[in-house]
């Protein structure tokens, strides 16, 4: 069991050092060419920044591909599977619909065509969904017809569930990284635990998606240097639905002997824990899919497109109550956390009671979390070396010269104007936490296109 964790973490590594390192020329390519679009209404970023990073994190999924077949603990997956050639096939689709819209910002329903053309493409090489383990009924086994219309919903859905929470620094590289990290957990269990060769393109999909997310983390992270863009954001929301759709209903619950002893319905409702992530894949990305849902029904509301952009997501409240850019970001990483690592801790051990007091207690803090905006912690003075100077002690005396120095200089030079106002959050010229009206850009209201 050891020597395919070292093949997984080669691929995760190579897969994150491609990425990384082909960050940084993209990031000049979308310079040169102009993928720069200005500041919108919607926007927390105060500077224009080149998109197109999903050029990079495709690079890396090319690379941890090939890096995986010439693996012997990893080549049995493209000799038994067609499940690679079909997510790189659907992939190179998605993203190439993707830098066209990075660059020239196509039509929404556009790209939701070609999303499902992405799906149809995949399912057409054999990713789609079998058969679903139902509680209370057994292994019900799908149509053809039933099977493509449910992978293509899946893929739909998450694929925009991770783009329409792509709206902070860092926050859907990270969210997805936590997400593919507990989805790995879960099918190398089932691939070396309990021996389904069907689980393995899924546990090798997750490592490689985690390899793309903290290859392009550094480079994303507040202030960022480059966004992903549609090319990523619908990259990795494609590479983690083909992951949930190759366990989801390919694995055969009769090779995991849970059947035996009784009826299979009883069975069946008995494994309900251990189904769960099957069952319910999205509950991996549940923040961005509740998000999606949220923002559907809110435009609706309104009177709008589901496909409007407006600034009412979640990650927007959380700068709006008070919490900064990177609070913000750090507590929508502990709810993916907490509900992707929490439904597959559940599932294996459903039958532990500490399980449950560990996530309610877990979520109780993330309630005290969410409800302190304002509360700005203080490093000890041993280790204001190794953290930001905002979270540093400053001593009274450290202050009077700076009081000094600005009062000679106040004295000698006229007043200034008044500024105006800006909300709660704002950091400075290369934050992305500004909520109030930035007088720098005057025509950033007439911009409409997506990040």
């Amino acid at each position: 069991m050891g020597q395919p964790v070292r093949d997984y973490l080669l691929t995760l590594c190579v897969t994150a050092a491609v990425t990384y390192l082909l960050t940084g020329p993209v990031r000049k390519f979308a310079i040169v060419i102009g993928a720069m679009p200005a500041i919108r209404a919607r926007d927390v970023h105060r500077e224009p920044t080149p998109r197109l990073g999903g050029i990079a994190m495709f690079g890396g999924l090319c690379a941890g591909l090939i890096v995986a077949d010439h693996l012997f603990n990893l080549n049995g997956v493209f000799e038994l599977s067609n499940e690679p050639r079909a997510l790189l096939s659907g992939a190179a689709l998605i993203w190439l619909i993707g830098v066209l819209d990075d660059k020239f910002e196509i039509d929404a329903l556009i790209k939701l065509g070609g999303q499902m053309i992405a799906a149809a493409v995949m399912v057409i090489q054999g990713l789609t969904i079998l058969w679903l383990p139902i509680p209370g009924i057994g292994t019900v086994a799908l149509t053809q017809w039933q099977g493509t219309l449910l992978t293509v919903a899946l893929v739909v859905i998450t694929i925009n569930a991770v783009n329409f929470v792509d709206g902070l620094d860092g926050l859907a590289a990270g969210m997805v990284c936590i997400a593919s990290a507990a989805f790995f957990l879960y099918t190398y269990r089932l691939w070396y635990g309990y021996g389904i060769e069907a689980a393995a393109p899924a546990t090798l999909f997750a490592a490689i998606l985690m390899g793309m997310c903290l290859g392009f983390l550094p480079h994303n992270m507040h202030p960022a240097r480059i966004f992903m863009g549609d090319s990523g954001s619908m990259l990795i929301g494609l590479v983690l639905a083909a992951g949930a759709i190759s366990i989801t209903g390919q694995v055969d619950p009769d090779t995991m002997k849970i059947f035996e002893g009784g009826s299979e319905r009883a069975a069946t409702h008995a494994a309900l824990p251990v189904f769960m992530p099957l069952l319910l894949p999205l509950t991996i990305i549940a923040i961005p899919a509740a998000d999606l849902v949220l923002a559907i029904v809110r435009r609706t509301w309104n009177g709008q497109s589901p496909f409007a952009a407006d600034r009412g997501h979640l990650h927007h409240r959380l700068l709006e109550i008070g919490h900064s850019h990177s609070r913000s970001v750090l507590i929508m990483y502990f709810w993916s956390a907490l509900i992707a690592f929490g439904a597959v801790g559940y599932s294996v051990h459903s039958a532990s009671l500490w399980i449950v007091l560990v996530i309610v207690g877990l979520s109780a803090v993330g309630l005290v979390l969410l409800l302190m905006p304002r509360f700005t912690p203080r490093a000890p003075h041993w280790a204001e070396s190794f953290v930001p100077p905002r979270y540093r002690r400053r001593l009274p005396e450290e202050d009077a010269p700076e009081a000094q120095h600005a009062s000679e200089g106040t004295q000698m030079t006229s007043p200034a104007p008044e500024r105006a106002s800006v909300a709660v959050g704002v950091s400075g010229v290369n934050g992305a936490t500004a909520i109030g009206p930035r007088s720098r850009f005057t025509d950033r209201d007439h911009a409409d296109s997506s990040r």
